[in-house]
């Protein structure tokens, strides 16, 4: 009889738990709740917690998000992976409205030595901060961008450079730091003085960390060349993620 007892109480959880469409302990202990929890921050459409804020780009703190002029619609941000890394993650936001859309993303990589709020020349680091994007240019042709785009030679890697590196600037988009806006990207102009460096570019990735520019892929580099609308008044904000929030 006892046996008999204890196989229908089994019989009943069982038909309980797939009623319930549950295939572990049941919803309430600390172990369904934990991996409940952990499933909304995989899926955030799926998550009861309170959406994020629309009208704020992911990731950006108040301090920065101040810096982005009011008639920006193109945020390019770059997301370093840490204050001493190399790798980075870029996403294109534009704005409809008051609200910041996710357009597209891509993996990237930054200065070899992370990110510095306090850029100098040879320090190997990119600088934290909101810079506008005006001006274009390459070995290439004009794929197509709405921005000034400067074809010449003269952007050509050295052919001492490792060879990986002789395409780096094929295109490149000018990062307005230490640069007079609407001259070619590889004008030697720096109006704060050549120890604060500058020909901070975005360019073609080359697989590894730069000396201070951002390197994407060829694909996302025409994308946002195709892209980037000076009606829009692009910017990009850039730095690791703790110097961003």
């Amino acid at each position: 009889m006892a046996t008999t007892s204890v196989l229908s109480v089994l019989a009943t959880v069982a038909g309980l738990l797939v009623l319930s469409g549950c295939d572990g302990p049941a919803r309430g202990s600390g172990a369904a709740a934990g991996s409940a929890a952990g499933a909304d921050r995989n899926h955030p459409g799926r998550s009861r917690a309170r959406p994020a804020d629309p009208t704020r780009i992911p990731g950006v703190g108040e301090r920065l998000r101040r810096r982005i002029p009011a008639d920006s619609r193109q945020v390019v941000a770059v997301y370093g992976d840490g204050g001493d890394s190399a790798d980075s993650t870029v996403v294109l936001y534009t704005r409809r409205g008051t609200a910041w859309e996710r357009t597209r993303g891509w993996p990237a990589h930054n200065g070899k030595r992370g990110w510095t709020t306090d850029h100098h020349e040879g320090d190997g680091r990119s600088p934290v901060g909101v810079f506008t994007l005006t001006d274009a240019g390459g070995v290439l042709a004009d794929p197509g961008t709405r921005l000034p785009y400067t074809r010449s030679a003269g952007f050509a890697a050295p052919r001492w450079w490792a060879r990986s590196h002789w395409h780096d600037f094929d295109y490149v988009i000018a990062i307005d730091y230490n640069r007079v806006k609407g001259t070619p990207p590889n004008d030697p102009t720096r109006p704060e003085g050549g120890a604060e460096g500058g020909g901070i570019w975005l360019h073609l990735d080359h697989g590894s960390g730069t000396s201070a520019c951002v390197g994407l892929s060829g694909a996302a580099m025409r994308y946002l060349l195709r892209t980037l609308d000076p009606d829009r008044h692009p910017v990009v904000v850039m730095g690791d993620r703790a110097h961003l929030g």
